[in-house]
């Protein structure tokens, strides 16, 4: 019998109502680069419980690596009970999990058995490839996970998921010109057929060489082009939180009250999507054990849903989504023992314009590759900010007409929707440092105020 149907067979000696229990084992390798050469390799090996017990409508949890423990952690949690508040709401965990999606592209042995040298060699390739005469410093990162996540519980759920993920980003420094500045490159995936050191790094030193010597950029209002980069953190740290139905039932989101209304143009698709291949999102099952299912959270441009786990669907007396997470760091899964809401895909619908003819159909525009400090202002209201500070470009005429300098931009999420006017065809997956993962094309969005710093 495994540690996790004995802990189970404990629970039910106690006369818990519910208990569930995961459990996460993970290899981690970590490759550092710094003043362009490999700084630092790293591989850690972990194995976490997280074990949530539910008796009396009252949940208790807790975390531990030491599997000796459980059944002590168990009965812990429970004495701990009856100091807590009952949530009245609260139905049940799930049950068996009948059949669960077969996923193509999240799983490589490869990259499971990946060695400590042969991972420091493709940090390498990400380093030669950036080198250029105009750069004056590289760093950087690699991370590649593997995972085995098990989820039970005691109304008769059992089930295992394995994954494997990679990550890389480029940092390239130029201080040629009249300041320094910078580009970044990135690139993640699941396999390592699919995983590019030369993308990540010719994209880094692309922006880095073609920012050098930025021009002013006049405070004024433009059309800006948001690359992928920095559609993914407008995603991750201003859209995403506004489509979870916790925030959305307590009327934080600005979104609130256009419900089954238009929030943005025609052409405007959000979904998440838990299914794509080589997504660093995608599972056959979220981490309650719900099969996971493609959420249209905008279709056409009108708002049709939104993204919950139990506990949030519970207390408004809805079903859940499939979006309970359990956010492992760099990627991937962990054992805490109260998942949270999260989108697993957020996915911007690719359109067929490239980004080449946005720019030529734009008069007065900035082309940004890279936002930093982003954040909301007033999320009831949908206000952000955000800064752009390498990677910007400066369009007149359809033309590209020089780099430019760092610009604030302070905006309104509901009036975005509204004037975007393109969606490229170049989509990317996004993955913003310890947020959530993204898919995404360029955008182009019109009577964006940018204020020069």
């Amino acid at each position: 019998m495994s540690a996790l149907d004995k802990a189970l067979e404990y629970s039910r000696k106690l006369k818990i109502d519910e208990c569930e229990i995961v459990h996460v084992k993970r290899k981690i390798t970590t490759v550092r680069i710094t003043d362009s050469e490999i700084f630092e390799l790293k591989q850690n090996l972990d194995e976490n419980y997280g074990i949530r017990i539910i008796h009396d409508k009252k949940i208790a949890s807790i975390q531990t690596s030491d599997d000796s423990i459980i059944q002590k952690s168990i009965e812990d949690s429970l004495q701990t009970i009856s100091h807590l508040k009952p949530r009245e709401f609260w139905k049940s965990l799930p049950g068996e999990l009948k059949s669960k999606n077969n996923l193509e592209g999240v799983y490589d042995k490869k990259l499971e058995e990946i060695s400590g040298s042969d991972a420091t060699d493709i940090a390498q390739d990400m380093i030669n490839y950036t080198l250029d005469p105009k750069i004056s410093t590289i760093s950087g990162s690699l991370n590649i996970v593997s995972e085995n996540f098990e989820i039970v519980n005691s109304n008769g759920l059992s089930a295992t998921d394995k994954g494997t993920y990679v990550s890389g980003i480029i940092n390239a420094d130029s201080q040629i010109g009249n300041s320094e500045v910078s580009g970044i490159g990135q690139g993640c995936c699941r396999t390592l057929d699919q995983f590019s050191t030369e993308q990540i790094s010719s994209d880094a030193k692309t922006m880095c060489v073609e920012s050098i010597n930025p021009q002013k950029c006049e405070s004024g209002e433009y059309a800006i082009i948001f690359e992928p980069y920095s559609v993914g953190e407008l995603l991750a740290f201003v859209v995403s939180s506004n489509f979870n139905f916790k925030t959305f039932s307590e009327k934080k989101s600005c979104f609130s009250n256009s419900f089954k209304e238009k929030i943005a143009v025609d052409n405007f698709n959000l979904v998440d999507n838990p299914h794509v291949s080589q997504g660093i999102g995608s599972k056959p099952f979220d981490d309650e054990g719900i099969k996971t299912e493609i959420n249209t959270l905008v279709d056409k441009g009108v708002f049709t849903n939104t993204y919950c786990n139990l506990f949030d669907s519970f207390k408004e007396g809805r079903n859940t989504t499939g979006n309970a997470s359990r956010p492992g760091s760099p990627m991937g899964r962990s054992a805490e023992s109260i998942p949270v809401s999260m989108p697993h895909n957020l996915q911007i619908k690719s359109g067929s314009v490239s980004q080449e003819d946005m720019i030529k159909d734009t008069k007065k525009g900035l082309l940004v590759g890279r936002l930093w400090y982003t954040y909301a202002v007033n999320p009831i209201k949908g206000d952000f900010s955000c800064t752009a500070r390498s990677g910007i470009r400066i369009i007149e005429d359809g033309k590209i007409k020089s780099p430019g300098k760092s610009v604030r931009i302070i905006h309104n999420l509901p009036k975005l929707f509204e004037t975007i006017s393109d969606i490229g065809n170049n989509e990317k997956s996004v993955l913003q440092w310890a947020s959530l993962p993204s898919i995404t094309p360029s955008i182009k969005v019109e009577k964006i105020k940018a204020s020069s710093i």
